[in-house]
């Protein structure tokens, strides 16, 4: 049965996937209802990503709430002033390297974050116990750790975080689900392999030696550059909660995976070859940019989802092949240089207090 959704919470949606999320549901002429976007505004947090959204839309259907989401009672108040009844979890510190140097952040916002939205989701649930309440909990494949050759992660995998980013994510996954078994929350979980497109901080891999190639500056690679990831479009990631907001069984997770492996390597690779082709260049020129660096700590080998369940249960089936988002990905940040300097400069900051009247 498709749930009625009106007034959908969206955390940490001026970041990454969140705002390209919230782009999604204003694309969809199947949704009416209202988005509310909470994000504490961190580094990676990013309003200009939202900028269009917002000039059209703001007061109407989109509203912004700056609030940290372990403040419960700042997030509480914001469940009660526009009657929740969707929540969408995307508010998290996500980049492990950063996690290593510095877990605290990671506990904070990942597992106290999650539990302050949770204690708030109950509250305004059991006001009345509606019917059509859902809160899904984005979450990552690295919970499972590392998978061994020709094997793949299942819903059912047994968690095995390598990294303190990890562990927090897994932490918060198992508070969703014993909120459900415990309260009867209705939730849904489900753990994504990495997501790559545009508005993504230029921390992560894909943005880093997209930008160091049009920079022509090193491209680091973690020691041998043979750890395999699961690549999938940010899209089709917005896509598959979409159908889990609608038709997800309350209790249920859900794997999300792109079914496109690539060793760290052949990826850099394959970047360096892709925007030399661009830019009418020598590949081989880029490619003597590649450096091999010391592996960090607790690195995960591969990573690899079967999503059979969503495919199966929900009809998902992904829309971007890995070269047509690829393709489209280093077109933004070919087309979006300014946005780029802004981020790595500040100067985004300087943006958002011309531009957007904080609350």
């Amino acid at each position: 049965m498709k749930r009625k959704l009106k007034n959908i919470l969206v955390t940490g949606g001026a970041g990454f996937i969140g705002s390209n999320f919230i782009h999604y549901l204003f694309k969809k002429n199947s949704f009416k209802g209202k988005v509310i976007n909470a994000d504490k505004l961190t580094y990676a947090g990013n309003l200009e990503n939202l900028k269009e959204t917002d000039a059209q839309f703001r007061g109407k259907r989109y509203f912004f709430e700056k609030v940290d989401i372990s403040d419960f009672d700042t997030i509480n108040k914001v469940f009660q002033k526009y009657d929740i009844d969707t929540v969408v979890n995307f508010a998290a510190e996500s980049h492990v390297d950063r996690s290593i140097f510095g877990p605290k952040d990671f506990i904070q916002s990942n597992i106290m974050g999650t539990f302050s939205l949770l204690e708030a989701a109950r509250a305004c649930w059991g006001k009345n116990k509606k019917e059509e309440f859902l809160f899904h909990h984005v979450s990552t494949d690295e919970v499972y750790g590392s998978a061994e050759e020709g094997k793949y992660f299942l819903e059912n995998t047994a968690y095995q975080p390598n990294s303190p980013y990890s562990a927090s994510k897994a932490s918060s996954d198992h508070l969703v689900r014993a909120y459900n078994k415990t309260y009867e929350l209705p939730v849904t979980i489900s753990n994504c392999s990495n997501n790559y497109g545009p508005y993504q901080f230029p921390e992560k891999l894909i943005p880093l030696v997209i930008l160091n190639i049009l920079e022509e500056k090193p491209l680091p690679v973690y020691g041998d550059g043979k750890n395999i990831r699961d690549w999938l479009y940010v899209e089709d990631h917005c896509r598959a909660i979409w159908a889990i907001l609608n038709n997800g069984k309350a209790g249920e997770t859900y794997n999300i995976g792109g079914e496109n492996e690539w060793e760290n390597i052949k990826l850099v690779n394959l970047l360096c070859e892709e925007i030399a082709q661009l830019q009418g260049k020598d590949k081989d020129g880029y490619k003597r940019l590649i450096t091999f660096v010391k592996d960090r700590p607790g690195h995960d080998r591969r990573y690899s989802i079967n999503c059979d369940k969503i495919k199966q249960g929900l009809g998902w089936v992904k829309e971007f092949n890995f070269k047509e988002g690829l393709d489209k990905t280093i077109k933004w940040y070919v087309k979006n240089q300014e946005w780029v300097d802004r981020v790595k400069s500040g100067e985004y900051k300087k943006w958002l207090e011309k531009n957007y009247k904080m609350q």
